[in-house]
């Protein structure tokens, strides 16, 4: 027994009325037309939060505080650069940045990096507030380990002579390095910086009092120092 259904009423393509194949094609069109028109997304910066505690950081890190500190580190540098926009530094808050940049230190002590960058990438933006700041970080840290932090100090040193042009500034980081440090462990003429700012405010007579007292307290054993401030204070005598 052979069952027969009836065929489809099929209707070839040139019988569909013209209107209903443009619809589609109509509406497509529009709609990229639509969003042609649209302005792209524009990134947005995002402000840079608080730093977490040190003893957050050493949760998370499963209690690797140098891991921490990296990592907290490495994460602070690449903020400026964020999808989409990059962030110049003077639009960053000094305040949270100090906080990062504290934390840093406290969960590792010995790194450098953290009062490298703060002596250095974080003044170079032209804001005088901002480099204070920065600035009296790094003199607050150099107290804590002045054996190995002398050297941003130094940098300080530098930055509030020729940068500020704050010579009071440059004397008090300058005699912190003196007071504070190892003959043995720091250079002479990081050790001596004290002299030339004296000099550039033109206490001549403190520099020559300060490099009489060096020179008689018998702390200086290399002879190539003592012939150096020797011959200092034999030139500041002669020029007065």
């Amino acid at each position: 027994m052979n069952l027969r259904f009836p065929a489809a009423d099929e209707r070839p393509v040139r019988d569909v009325p013209v209107l209903f194949l443009v619809l589609p094609v109509t509406a497509l069109a529009a709609q990229v037309f639509w969003f042609s028109l649209q302005p792209e997304p524009a990134a947005q910066a995002r402000e840079l939060p608080p730093a977490p505690s040190a003893d957050v950081l050493r949760v998370l890190s499963l209690d690797d505080p140098l891991t921490a500190s990296r990592v907290a580190m490495l994460w602070l540098q690449s903020f400026d650069n964020q999808p989409g926009v990059s962030i110049p530094f003077i639009r960053l808050d000094y305040d949270r940045v100090i906080s990062w940049l504290d934390v840093c230190v406290r969960l590792d002590g010995k790194s450098q990096y953290p009062l490298l960058a703060a002596s250095r990438l974080y003044t170079y933006p032209p804001d005088e507030t901002r480099i204070r700041k920065m600035l009296d970080f790094v003199y607050k840290k150099f107290f804590e380990d002045p054996g190995r932090r002398w050297i941003w100090m130094a940098h300080a040193v530098y930055v509030a002579k020729h940068r500020l042009k704050d010579l009071d500034m440059a004397l008090q980081y300058a005699r912190a390095i003196r007071l504070n440090t190892n003959a043995r462990a720091v250079p002479d003429w990081i050790r001596d910086m004290e002299i030339y700012v004296l000099e550039d405010m033109g206490e001549v007579e403190a520099a020559k009092i300060l490099i009489g007292g060096l020179l008689a307290a018998g702390n200086i054993s290399d002879p190539n120092e003592i012939r150096f401030l020797s011959d200092r204070l034999h030139a500041l005598e002669n020029n007065q």
